[in-house]
């Protein structure tokens, strides 16, 4: 117990640096998976595959906060590569590259706690505070979940099967 809460253990590699150039997958949730970001929507007038129909957000005024916000992530952090992404009614899940040629902290320092600035938690940390702020600003009710999941793309195969699970998670939603 910390703060006589219970805390899970984290998730994160032990050695890895979460600064460097990476793959990462990653999935940030509100507050109790409320359906701040809108909701989805079925479109049967397009064609996908053998089977006419889309499944599409229609999203909140905060919705589009945050696939706006999403996308300006390159603006605040230039090592970032955003890749595929979907707003969920209730999450975010995105793929980004860092892109770092010139990064040398994890060969200088490999077991030492890097920098805090430039690494996954601070470009998560700044795209929820931005989408928090706006909707505080804003009058809109709105609340994150306080951690967000990752996952290190280790494989170009788990690279394309997570492409596809993100291309595909609207669909998914429309249908469960």
């Amino acid at each position: 117990k910390y703060k006589n809460k219970y805390r899970s253990d984290t998730m994160r590699l032990k050695n890895h640096d979460y600064g460097s150039d990476d793959w990462y997958f990653v999935t940030i949730c509100t507050k109790n998976r409320k359906r701040y970001f809108g909701e989805i929507i079925v479109d049967k007038n397009i064609q996908q595959g053998t089977q006419y129909f889309a499944s599409l957000l229609q999203p909140t005024e905060i919705g589009k906060i945050a696939h706006q916000y999403w996308l300006e992530i390159p603006y605040h952090f230039p090592f970032v590569i955003l890749d595929e992404f979907v707003i969920m009614p209730d999450h975010v899940h995105g793929l980004i590259y860092f892109n770092k040629p010139d990064y040398s902290y994890r060969i200088q320092h490999p077991n030492e706690f890097g920098p805090q600035s430039k690494n996954l938690a601070s470009v998560i940390r700044g795209f929820k505070a931005a989408v928090k702020k706006y909707a505080t600003m804003n009058d809109i009710p709105f609340e994150w979940q306080s951690r967000y999941h990752e996952y290190m793309v280790c494989k170009e195969v788990s690279l394309h099967r997570i492409r596809k699970y993100i291309q595909n998670n609207p669909d998914k939603w429309a249908v469960s």
